[in-house]
């Protein structure tokens, strides 16, 4: 790729209209007249009869293993969990595109083959991505173009965490997790051989997609297999006019150009496990190659191999009721292809991780009992980027942590607390050694240098149920402080960031990130009839903030890109998310309802600017009606405009789209059948994503009208 400003422009968003001062934005009237109406829904659903227990949301009683190691039924945190059917119909390309659009979640949406999930307005390496509860090693933290190492079709459930889980994983989880899981190490002993399989056809990328799962067992051993194919075309959009390159007009298209991508993935695991535990590994491999849209004739070329082991032993005698490990070996390389062919930059990382988590055993205390996890986590990171537009050195990561879990759940409330004291180490190669041992011939790093940090975190929670005054009612509420240990680009960056079109300079005096955290939530539940609120605010005392100097640098063939620097800033983050669901019948249908709304609202406090990518106050509404075999769906997503935001970006117009589905369940022999078919932005809108940087959404908005088919079995 190149560097040139004729390569890296910085247009303006046709489709977004002036900026108006914030007092002018009636989104918080909005949301407090939802909330009052929300809440009020008790009221009336307490006049319907009780629904059958099997349309409760997986929100009312899932176990996260995510969030919370000791078992409980309920988090103080809020969650969201995503399996079968409901995780069918929301399977997207990516990740990000996956779960955006559920409560509080949005995606960073750099074309359809790169997205990762933006939390409650935080993004990048403030969001903790795992696979099967192990680190997930990729570059997709580094920039917005750099694809999650992850395809969404073979992933059996997904777990979504929203808010501080740095007790657990460290302060790169201050905004939250999300964890798939795979079962290709099976933890629980199989019998005769079964599966699923699963094919997708149409969209607005005109996407070919199929994805089969086998898996059996035999006394006591387990075998896992599965492989995934993609390939899609440039995504089809509504009419919209594309920023012009230099000294060229702008024209409209209906077409994200080169937006295309195909990706081949597969995996083997085996496993021994019996009533108590088990032991096992598995092997898995992803190739993909899709289109940089902020630059037509770009693609990436990413290769995964993930090498995994786990094993779990409950029913200990002793302190310790059940123990449980695990590893994992990441090799990961992605190369960034000119329309020749020719590769330009190739990105390299080896991650290994390795971790220990001990429960004790419950503990008669005060009329409660005590539960607790104590845990041991060590994490390496070597990471090396060689080519023309390489704007980080090698470095190597190293964090070594412990921490410590406490719950007492007594006959009236539950309490929770926890602490993590962890110590990490950032090393930069410098110009002396960078990426194949080759030495820069115009010195950009400096010489190798190393810093170190002791991030510290802890946190407190408690949970009430009100029972007793208020039937199906629950409070819960939490307050923590959180640190982040600044990643090596936020440290040693110093070069062009194509994918932004800046030239990004780290800062190697950076301190640790500091935040506390409070959190206060209502839930309502009778059988299927449920609402929850919660409010969060977020203050940071030294947020990472890459903010722009004001000036521009010269590069390479002429002319110059605006100069940003990372640096820490006191800023704030709060908001709300409100959900509600119900279930009636009528006339022989079971008609489920939803309706969910989220707010974040962030300023950088040293500006008094809004912090960049916040997504709009967002609206969700949506009805399935179900009767035997068949299922009918409608959706209706509406965001509002985006205009606080800073001065180096735009604002982006409010959308509503409607979705229109169907659904046919059928048992063939020992299988199971479920045929969808979606038809997709009924209206035609034109929609731009907030949470995407401005070179990507000036070029890619969101898919125009399209049906997607869909075929699910299982045996």
């Amino acid at each position: 790729m190149l560097s040139t400003p004729a390569r890296r422009r910085a247009p303006s968003f046709a489709a977004a209209r002036p900026a108006r001062p914030a007092t002018a934005h009636p989104a918080p009237r909005t949301a407090l007249a939802l909330a009052l109406l929300t809440l009020g829904w008790p009221l009336a659903a307490q006049a319907q009869s009780a629904p059958s227990p099997a349309a409760a949301s997986p929100l009312a009683g899932s176990v996260l293993i995510t969030g919370n190691p000791l078992g409980a039924t309920q988090l103080v945190q809020p969650a969201e969990v995503l399996t079968g059917e409901a995780l069918a119909r929301r399977r997207a390309a990516t990740l990000g595109d996956t779960l955006s659009g559920l409560p509080g979640v949005a995606a960073s949406g750099f074309g359809p083959q790169a997205s990762r999930p933006v939390i409650r307005g935080l993004d990048g390496d403030r969001i903790r991505l795992l696979d099967n509860g192990g680190a997930s090693a990729d570059a997709s933290n580094l920039s917005f173009d750099h694809a999650v190492a992850v395809d969404p079709l073979v992933v059996e459930r997904i777990e979504v965490l929203r808010g501080p889980a740095a007790l657990l994983y460290g302060g790169n989880a201050t905004g939250g997790v999300v964890n798939t899981l795979d079962n290709r190490i099976p933890r629980a002993a199989l019998g005769a051989p079964g599966g699923r399989a699963e094919w997708r056809l149409g969209g607005a990328a005109r996407e070919q997609a199929g994805a089969a799962v086998l898996e059996g067992g035999a006394s006591g051993l387990n075998w896992h297999v599965d492989a995934a194919s993609r390939q899609s075309q440039d995504l089809r959009t509504p009419r919209f006019t594309p920023p012009a390159e230099a000294e060229e007009e702008a024209t409209a298209t209906r077409r994200v150009a080169n937006s295309a991508g195909r990706s081949h993935a597969g995996a083997l695991g085996a496993s021994w496990a019996d009533a108590q535990g088990f032991v096992g590994l598995a092997v898995d491999g992803l190739r993909q190659r899709y289109g940089v849209v902020v630059e037509p004739d770009v693609s990436i070329r990413l290769q995964r191999e993930r090498l995994a082991l786990a094993a779990e032993r409950r029913g200990l005698a002793g302190p310790f009721s059940a123990v449980e490990a695990q590893a994992s070996r990441t090799r990961y390389q992605h190369q960034e292809l000119e329309g020749s062919g020719e590769v330009g930059t190739t990105f390299r990382s080896l991650g290994q991780e390795a971790r220990l988590q001990a429960r004790q055993a419950p503990l008669a205390l005060a009329g409660g009992q005590l539960h607790g996890t104590l845990g041991l986590q060590i994490e390496r990171l070597d990471f090396s980027a060689l080519g023309e537009e390489a704007f980080v050195p090698g470095t190597h990561t190293a964090s070594e942590a412990l921490f410590l879990l406490q719950e007492w759940r007594g006959p009236a409330f539950t309490l929770s607390a926890g602490v993590r004291r962890e110590r990490a180490r950032v090393r930069s190669d410098g110009d002396a050694a960078t990426a194949g041992g080759e030495t820069e011939a115009e010195p950009r790093f400096g010489a190798a240098t190393e810093r170190r940090f002791q991030p510290g975190s802890w946190s407190l929670g408690a949970q009430w149920p009100l029972a007793a005054s208020l039937p199906g009612w629950s409070l819960r509420g939490g307050y923590g402080h959180t640190e982040r240990a600044p990643a090596y680009y936020e440290l040693y960056a110093n070069g062009v960031h194509v994918a932004t079109g800046t030239f990004e300079r780290g800062d190697a005096s950076l301190g640790v990130e500091r935040s506390r955290h409070a959190e206060l939530g209502l839930q309502w539940q009778q059988g299927a009839h449920q609402v929850q609120l919660q409010l969060f605010r977020t203050r940071f005392a030294n947020y990472l903030a890459l903010d722009a100097r004001g000036n521009e640098v010269g590069v390479d063939g002429g002319g110059s890109v605006p100069e940003y620097l990372f640096r820490g800033v006191p800023a704030t983050l709060h908001g709300l998310e409100i959900e509600a669901r119900s279930r009636l019948q009528l006339a022989g249908w079971a008609l489920d309802g939803q309706a969910a709304l989220d707010l974040v609202r962030g300023r950088n406090q040293a500006t008094g600017e809004a912090l960049p990518r916040l997504p709009p106050l967002r609206l969700h509404l949506g009805l399935e009606a179900t009767q035997g075999a068949l299922s009918l769906g409608l959706a209706l997503q509406h965001q509002a405009a985006q205009r606080r935001v800073p001065a180096t970006d735009s604002a982006t117009p409010a959308a509503t789209r409607v979705d229109l589905s169907l659904g046919w369940r059928q048992r063939w022999a020992q299988a199971d059948a479920l045929w969808t078919l979606k038809l997709a932005n009924l209206g035609d809108a034109l929609a731009w994503s907030a949470s995407s940087v401005r070179p990507a959404r000036e070029r890619s908005p969101a898919g125009a009208r399209a049906l997607t088919a869909a075929l699910r079995v299982g045996f």
